[in-house]
């Protein structure tokens, strides 16, 4: 009897250590599961494929497979296809979670909040060496802190450039020259308020149809960074250029917050390292191309203009008034942030 009940003892015991350790696996796979969870990624980009945009999302989808052995997928759409072709509907669907990364300019980020066109504020910068100091320091990092608000965390920062103006009226080199010019804008209040303290008639529109009212004559002119103008052919409806860099316009590489903020350690820090390393590549790849699209935009007869110190000085003195509205709207700390 004393035999049987140590027997029955000991298989207690065993069946408790096999238990107990069958949890302890459980549990392990559990944490193995967390960390190896599949990810169907969608991302939307403004523009097409053939952009430099859409080469780093590119870099981005294949980096993501290689690492995780195609654990994470990510599925790329030009040209706002996620969005009907509204780029201010897919930092809404990106802020919301319908998206979960885009590469989009701050300036549609300002449909969300209006402190985002602090970025582009006018003849802010001089050049990109200061854009890159404001950029890797305080300005960017206050940048992301008013994203993670929106819902959105930022993986880094790209390049669309500085704004250039193009008219097919006159060489614009003064304050005077501008005047009275029906030029196309992005569609926000604060480029609104800028272009008509300038003097202007700003129309905003959606740009797939800048060109066929350039090419009619309903609009004079339009602005935009080198790389659009060249790859849109606005030199075959447009005759003149003032390289004024009046507006630096940065991208961001999106992601929806709350998915980042679902992941595991592992996947955010692969999210923040590959994402930082795809947005750099596609700002080397912008600044590179520009000097030659720029020979080519002069090769195909467009006159290109420089403004002096001295003339840049004086369209700074009208645009004067859009700070002493908007410093209260970005918030002076903000703004403080963004001076070079």
């Amino acid at each position: 009897m004393k035999k049987s009940k140590r027997s029955l003892f000991t298989v207690m015991g065993l069946s408790t250590v096999l238990l107990l350790g069958a949890c302890g696996s459980e549990g392990s796979s559990n944490e193995a599961s967390a960390d190896d969870k599949e990810y169907d990624l969608k991302m939307s980009v403004t523009v097409s494929e053939s952009s430099t945009w859409f080469e780093a999302a590119e870099k981005l989808k294949t980096d993501l497979a290689e690492e995780t052995d195609g654990r994470i997928n990510l599925e790329i759409f030009a040209n706002e296809q996620l969005s009907g072709g509204d780029s201010g509907k897919a930092v809404e669907g990106l802020s919301k979670g319908t998206i979960d990364l885009t590469f989009n300019s701050t300036i549609i980020y300002s449909i969300l909040d209006e402190r985002f066109g602090v970025a582009s504020a006018p003849f802010l910068f001089s050049n990109l060496e200061e854009v890159d100091s404001v950029f890797g320091g305080a300005g960017g990092e206050q940048l992301k802190e008013v994203l993670a608000e929106k819902g959105v965390h930022a993986l880094g920062y790209g390049q669309n450039g500085f704004r250039q103006l193009t008219n097919s009226v006159r060489e614009v080199k003064s304050p005077e020259d501008i005047t009275g010019l029906k030029l196309r804008i992005p569609g926000i209040q604060m480029y609104t308020d800028l272009y008509r303290e300038l003097g202007t008639d700003p129309v905003t529109m959606t740009f797939s149809e800048v060109f066929t009212a350039l090419q009619q004559g309903t609009i004079d002119g339009q602005e935009n960074p080198i790389d659009v103008i060249y790859s849109s052919k606005l030199n075959e409806v447009q005759d003149y250029i003032t390289m004024w860099n009046y507006s630096y316009d940065p991208l961001v590489l999106g992601m929806n917050k709350e998915l980042y903020d679902s992941m595991s350690d592992a996947d955010k820090e692969l999210f923040d390292r590959l994402g930082k390393e795809a947005a750099d590549y596609q700002l080397e790849l912008a600044r590179e191309k520009e000097a030659g699209q720029i020979e080519e935009l002069q090769a195909a007869g467009m006159q290109f203009y420089e403004p002096t110190e001295e003339e840049l000085a004086a369209f700074k003195e009208v645009v004067q008034p859009l700070y002493d509205k908007y410093t209260d709207i970005w918030g002076a700390d903000l703004l403080e942030a963004f001076q070079p």
